[in-house]
């Protein structure tokens, strides 16, 4: 996750955008200048020689701060796919995206490859991040099998998202509409440059834009062909939920810390699994807090009155206000509606891939993908549904770099998730049951045998 920042390249990546570098010139003009994004209030065109970040790193068509962090070090990405990128905005009245200089959300990204495939892939970003968070872990990996890609802000973004909406929850419920609405636009941009419909549709998101995935296989699944849930969220009324299951954390962690006796204890019961605890201490400075605090304000404001956000790292025992000692399940019930107005059910139309990784320190695999699988379950939906929990896996791949006996990337295990979701709808061949996946015996920077 990360904070709002205020790009200072920003004016020059908007130029970069409107006459970039690796676009066509413009005598020649771009085709994707004749393009238009149903229901898009803004749209710049650039036809460019490298969809990839390979390309769009050079000539200021991404932006990687958005995916910093996400991959090991030695990560090979595929490049040289020529195409057209569309970067637009659709009508939106919250401005926490500075991104080009817009200072307006509700951005997207969609990428049209000169050789495609007939398919279209579609993704949020995880945590508060921006359109391109993506562009490193899944968008140059379905770029070069020859999909269209497309990617949102989510509507919101950054430290203050929770400004966003009249009523508790409504930020996080706009992430599902502007998810749907990039959804259908993109499909409709793909038929009209095309001159076809994308004959598959998939969904795929990381950390929230696997929540976002989950969700959208439960209410929309006529828009997709399936979907590849990574180390997704879980909301639901009840416990397990980030709102129930992070303070603990906040409140054990610096008691573990101190050598205090049960501590360690109450982390593993709060579902932090045991061989993680060398992730802890990163998780606990720079996300757990941050996570409860935006989080918490989004769904339950009451809580710390007039303020915003709560306390960061409040000591437990600070009192009311303080996210550290907040109980949801001794909330009032408003909180609690407002929890199941986000709440996903396991009703999946569609089939659905998900990897966890066992050692995910921020969405434990305990509090998220395994209970979401038993809710498939009870929702007679199994059958459409695989989940691979990744031995040695963590939340993202940047903590390989320093842990690389310990945590295993989970990009490989993703891009093999994402080739048995293409298998299992166009050929009708279903992946292997689900199933604890062990760890690797060859390079696991490049290789994941589902």
């Amino acid at each position: 996750m990360k904070t709002v920042r205020h790009l200072t390249a920003g004016a020059l990546l908007l130029t970069a955008l409107l006459n970039p570098a690796g676009a066509a010139d413009a005598d020649t003009g771009c085709a994707g200048d004749r393009l238009r994004v149903p229901g898009a209030e803004r749209l710049v065109a650039a036809c460019l020689d490298d969809l990839t970040t390979a390309g769009t790193v050079r000539s200021g068509h991404t932006d990687p701060a958005d995916w910093a962090g996400f991959e090991a070090p030695g990560t090979v990405h595929p490049s040289g796919v020529p195409g057209i990128q569309l970067d637009g905005y659709f009508p939106d009245s919250s401005t926490t995206n500075r991104t080009h200089g817009w200072d307006h959300d509700s951005q997207f990204v969609i990428r049209l490859p000169k050789r495609w495939n007939g398919g279209l892939v579609v993704a949020g970003p995880p945590g508060v991040r921006e359109q391109y968070a993506n562009d490193r872990i899944i968008s140059d990996h379905v770029l070069a099998k020859g999909y269209a890609f497309a990617a949102t802000d989510k509507g919101n973004t950054g430290a203050r998202l929770y400004e966003d909406g009249r009523h508790p929850g409504d930020a996080v419920l706009e992430w599902h509409h502007r998810l749907t609405q990039l959804t259908i636009a993109a499909k409709r941009v793909a038929g009209r440059h095309y001159g076809r419909v994308p004959s598959r549709t998939y969904a795929a998101g990381l950390s929230m834009g696997g929540y976002l995935v989950r969700r959208q296989l439960e209410h929309h699944p006529h828009l997709y062909d399936g979907g590849i849930d990574w180390n997704g969220v879980l909301l639901t009324r009840k416990a397990p939920n980030l709102l129930a299951t992070v303070p603990p954390a906040l409140r054990a962690y610096p008691r573990y810390v101190r050598g205090e006796p049960g501590a360690h204890a109450a982390m593993l019961a709060a579902g932090y699994p045991a061989g993680s605890e060398p992730l802890w201490e990163s998780h606990y400075r720079n996300q757990w807090d941050l996570l409860q605090r935006l989080l918490r304000e989004e769904i339950d404001p009451g809580y710390d009155g007039a303020a915003q956000a709560g306390t960061p790292f409040c000591p437990e025992g600070t009192g009311p206000g303080c996210d550290t000692d907040y109980d949801y399940a001794s909330r009032p019930e408003q909180v609690h509606r407002t929890v199941e107005r986000l709440s996903l059910n396991g009703g999946i139309g569609r089939p659905l891939i998900t990897v966890h990784g066992t050692l995910d320190a921020l969405i434990p695999i305990a509090t998220s993908s395994d209970p979401y699988t038993a809710m498939i379950g009870e929702a007679g939906r199994d059958h459409l549904h695989r989940h691979y929990r990744i031995t040695g896996g963590g939340h993202t791949d940047g903590p390989h770099a320093a842990f690389p006996t310990l945590v295993r990337p989970m990009l490989p295990c993703f891009r093999a998730a994402f080739d048995a979701m293409e298998t299992w709808t166009r050929r009708g061949t279903p992946p292997p049951p689900s199933r604890t996946v062990p760890p690797p015996t060859t390079d696991p920077i490049t290789t994941c045998t589902l």
